[in-house]
C-alpha cells in the first residue's frame, strides 16, 4: 500500500473532521459554487483593453513558460536526473494543440486574471498515467463543496453542456488540478491580482478615454456657463434650470463628451476657464495608476516602460527582482502542485523541478553563489563534493 492509499484508508476510518468544515459547506453540499465576480470584466477591461495589464501578464506568463523543467528520481537515498521519461514527454507536448510554452502561458495567464487556473488530465483508462493535459477556462468551472467543507468535485459548463469530475476528499486526487492564489474572503476560490488592481485599471482606462476624447474634440479645455439676463429678464425658473442641468449631464459630461463644443441659448454665455490638459495633469495621474497596476502584479515599472520614481537603479536589478520576487515564487507554487497531483500518477520517487541555471536574468545570483561556494571550499567549510552537490552536480 502506498502512502496516498494509506492516508485515504486512515481518513475513511476516522470519524473526526474539521469542526468548521460542515459549517462552510452548509446548504452548499454538491451544489455549484460560483466565483462571485465577473471574469469577463477582468479579462475584458483588464487584459484586452489595458496595455499595462496586458504587458504585465504577458511578462509574467512568458517568462515563467520559458523556464525548462527537469525530473529527478530518488532511489536508495540518491537523486538522479532523468533525461527521458513519459512525464517529461507529456510536459513537452501536453496536448495535440499546445506545446509546453503555450500551455504554461495559458495556465499562468488564467491564474493572473482570475486567481484560479484548472488543468484537466486525460488518461486512456482509469488509474493509468495521463496522456494529455488541457488548461480549462476558469469562468466556466465551478467548485462542488462536500459535506465536510472539502471539494468533492468540479463542474464545467460550456455551450449548454456540463461535465463533472469527482474529487476524493481524503486525498484531494481528481482528474482536475485547481491552482489558486490566496484569498482571505473565499474558501474555494483565489484572489486575482487583476482584482487588487481594479481601481488602478479603471483610472488608467478612464484617463485614456478622456485624453482620446479631448484630442477628438480639439483638445478644448472645460469652462463655465454664465447666465447674463438681458433687459426685462430675471433669474432662471426651476423648469429652465432643471432642463439645462439635464442637457449638460447627458451631452457634455463624461469622457465620451470631453471637450465637446456647447450650443447655448440666449442669455447664456460660455466662459473659458483656461485649463489645459497639461494643467489638469492627466498624464501624471495615468502614470500613477499604471504604477499601481504594476505593483499589484509584481512587475517593476521599469520593465513595463512606465516613467516615474524608479525603485531600482538599473534595468538589470529590476529584472533580477522581478524573477526572484514574482516569477520564481509563482513557478514554485505550480511545481509543488504538479508534484502533489501529477507526478505520483507516473510512479513513486519522482519529483519535478525548475532548471533555473538556464535563466539569463539570474546570472548575477548564480555568480554570487559560485563565489560563496568557492570561498567555502577554500576555507574548508565545505568539501568539493558538497559544493558540487550544492550547485546541482553529483559527486566526482
Amino acid at each position: 500500500m502506498n502512502l496516498r492509499a494509506a492516508w485515504k484508508a486512515l481518513w475513511q476510518r476516522q470519524t473526526k473532521a474539521s469542526g468548521v468544515g460542515p459549517m462552510l459547506a452548509l446548504q452548499m453540499t454538491g451544489q455549484p459554487l460560483f466565483m462571485g465576480r465577473r471574469y469577463e470584466d477582468f479579462a475584458g477591461e483588464g487584459y484586452r483593453k489595458n496595455v499595462v495589464v496586458h504587458r504585465a501578464i504577458n511578462e509574467i506568463s512568458r517568462s515563467a513558460a520559458a523556464v525548462p523543467w527537469v525530473l529527478h528520481e530518488r532511489s536508495a537515498g540518491a537523486r538522479r536526473r532523468l533525461t527521458e521519461h513519459p512525464l517529461l514527454a507529456l510536459l513537452a507536448r501536453p496536448n495535440p494543440a499546445m506545446a509546453r510554452a503555450e500551455f504554461l502561458e495559458a495556465v499562468i495567464g488564467y491564474l493572473q486574471i482570475a486567481g484560479n487556473s484548472y488543468i484537466e488530465a486525460v488518461a486512456p483508462e482509469s488509474g493509468r498515467a495521463p496522456r494529455e493535459l488541457w488548461p480549462l477556462r476558469p469562468d466556466r468551472m465551478s467548485v462542488l463543496p462536500g459535506p465536510t467543507g472539502l471539494v468533492e468535485g468540479y463542474l464545467y459548463r460550456v455551450g449548454g453542456k456540463e461535465k463533472r469530475w469527482p474529487c476524493d476528499p481524503a486525498s484531494g486526487q481528481a482528474p482536475v488540478l485547481h491552482l489558486r492564489t490566496f484569498n482571505p474572503v473565499n474558501d474555494w476560490y483565489g484572489l486575482p491580482p487583476a482584482e487588487a488592481a481594479a481601481f488602478g485599471i479603471d483610472q488608467h482606462n478612464e484617463a485614456g478615454k478622456w485624453n482620446t476624447a479631448l484630442i477628438q474634440n480639439g483638445a478644448r479645455p472645460s469652462g463655465a456657463i454664465v447666465y447674463e439676463p438681458g433687459e426685462g429678464l430675471g433669474n432662471l425658473d426651476d423648469v429652465q434650470f432643471a432642463r439645462i442641468k439635464s442637457e449638460i449631464e447627458e451631452q457634455y459630461q463624461g469622457a465620451r463628451n470631453a471637450g465637446r463644443p456647447m450650443l447655448l441659448e440666449g442669455g447664456l454665455k460660455w466662459q473659458e476657464m483656461s485649463l489645459s490638459p497639461k494643467d489638469m495633469d492627466f498624464l501624471a495621474s495615468k502614470h500613477s495608476a499604471a504604477r499601481d497596476i504594476a505593483l499589484a502584479f509584481g512587475v517593476p515599472p521599469q520593465l513595463l516602460g512606465i516613467p516615474g520614481d524608479n525603485t531600482y537603479s538599473n534595468y538589470q536589478e529590476a529584472r533580477l527582482a522581478f524573477w526572484e520576487q514574482t516569477v520564481i515564487p509563482l513557478l514554485s507554487h505550480v511545481r509543488d502542485e504538479l508534484n502533489a497531483w501529477l507526478t505520483p500518477m507516473f510512479g513513486e520517487g519522482l519529483a519535478l523541478d525548475l532548471d533555473l541555471d538556464e535563466v539569463s536574468a539570474l546570472a548575477p545570483r548564480r555568480e554570487a553563489r559560485w563565489r560563496m561556494l568557492t570561498r567555502a571550499v577554500q576555507f574548508d567549510v565545505l568539501t568539493r563534493d558538497e559544493a558540487r552537490e550544492a550547485i546541482g552536480f553529483g559527486k566526482r
